[in-house]
């Protein structure tokens, strides 16, 4: 990835001082003479691209979650083996990896607005067409195009709110963070009773997310049409680090991140696709199952919110990361010993366990010391994080349909929470890429 595709990513209100002043930049006219409402769309900006931020992270879960809550109906809908299944689980982390790494090189040529914005129609679509493809391949193919504008976006959320709100990153990551826990814990919830009320299919239950996604394309819109922001030629100086050109892959600050990112990863999209089955298996009915996954999704909600503003205050992150595992291994252990008599209990562990990924949001925007350096981790943290979390939801599939139970499974995914926590206190040590180079 090159290095001018990754340091023109600033906001599409145009180029900016460090003081905050508009920098004088000969391609910059037109971005400087506003459209006839352009003042009006000025003012209301920061509040539209906040609304747009929230919208777009309660879109970025829920085509997850809601085919984890019917993945028994999907699989029998489109006779599909155990092993399918898992592989099934394990698309949304492979396609996060791969067009993950496409966003920074987007987001210059046409904004970041502009991708966002593609990408939540993006997801749109995907979502209303993908119960109607016709068979497994065209389910996969359609959840692609779904996954593809997760992934952008999941790359360019970081960057936007280090642009928008240079200030506020930590208060704006916790809102993020909240916003996709309520989406993701949302699906969970209603997407068993939902598809119940709209006649017991699966496929009219998986299709009604789309409309979410429709509603927020809507504010990218009007950020697209911020002189500027769909070409993407806007451009932050502040951006610009000093200093030798900074080698990603020379960093072990980066790949203790990268590491704990694609472990928490693969714990997550292991609990988002299979907890409901693993409830369901110990007795628990389909529309329990779905509500104790919601309750895992909700634990997300508050502490999204709060988790952030702590990890901002510390100077060593390590303590949250072991303390958040140590409550996945709780967790796990639970679901092997008494998964049934102990659901909730259960449930709520690795709900507060799963919130490791908000964490490591922070931890991306803390390990650097300049905007471009975010942008660059964020690309090379998610990217190789998710290809690592590519294996785990297709093994538990797998182990699954060979053990004919569950006690395989889950002691697998304990154990991968013992080298999380590990690389979780390296990754939070008070360091910067930079140092590294």
């Amino acid at each position: 990835m090159a290095e001018e595709d990754l340091a023109t990513l600033g906001p599409a209100t145009g180029p900016r001082t460090t003081s905050g002043a508009p920098a004088a930049d000969d391609r910059g006219q037109a971005e400087r003479t506003p459209a006839p409402d352009g003042g009006r769309l000025a003012r209301w900006l920061p509040g539209i691209v906040m609304a747009g931020l929230v919208l777009a992270a309660l879109n970025l879960r829920p085509a997850i979650t809601s085919l984890g809550a019917l993945l028994a109906e999907v699989r029998t809908g489109l006779g599909m083996s155990g092993t399918l299944a898992g592989l099934l689980t394990s698309v949304p982390p492979l396609c996060f990896a791969l067009f993950g790494v496409a966003a920074p090189r987007l987001a210059r040529r046409w904004g970041p607005g502009a991708v966002v914005c593609t990408g939540m129609a993006a997801i749109a679509v995907g979502v209303a067409v993908r119960p109607y493809a016709g068979g497994t391949a065209g389910f996969l193919a359609a959840s692609a195009l779904a996954l593809a504008g997760i992934a952008v976006s999941n790359v360019l959320m970081p960057v936007v709110i280090k642009s928008w709100f240079p200030d506020r990153v930590g208060p704006m990551t916790g809102l993020y963070s909240m916003a996709l826990a309520l989406g993701t814990s949302l699906a969970a919830a209603v997407t068993v009773p939902m598809t119940q009320a709209l006649g017991g299919s699966w496929r009219t239950g998986l299709a009604v997310w789309a409309a979410l996604a429709a509603v927020a394309v809507l504010p990218w819109l009007a950020v697209v049409r911020r002189p500027g922001a769909a070409s993407g030629a806007a451009h932050d100086p502040a951006a610009q680090s000093d200093g030798p050109p900074l080698r990603i892959t020379a960093s072990p600050t980066a790949w203790a991140l990268a590491v704990f990112f694609g472990l928490q990863a693969t714990a997550a999209y292991i609990t988002m696709g299979w907890m409901p089955q693993i409830f369901r298996d110990a007795g628990v009915s389909a529309g329990t199952a779905g509500v104790l996954l919601a309750v895992t999704m909700a634990m997300g909600v508050p502490l999204s919110f709060v988790l952030p503003r702590l990890a901002s205050r510390m100077r060593h992150q390590g303590p949250l990361a072991a303390l958040l595992g140590l409550c996945g291994l709780a967790g796990y252990a639970g679901l092997m010993v008494a998964p049934g008599a102990g659901a909730w209990a259960w449930a709520l562990l690795m709900g507060i366990a799963n919130c490791a990924f908000p964490l490591a949001l922070t931890m991306i925007g803390m390990r650097s010391t300049s905007s471009a350096g975010v942008v660059k981790l964020s690309a090379f943290v998610q990217c190789v994080g998710y290809l690592i979390s590519i294996p785990g939801p297709l093994l538990v599939g797998a182990l699954y349909q060979h053990s004919g139970g569950w006690g395989q499974p889950l002691a697998l995914m304990a154990g991968l929470m013992v080298p999380q926590i590990a690389v979780g206190v390296l990754a939070g040590r008070d360091r910067r890429i930079e140092d590294d180079r």
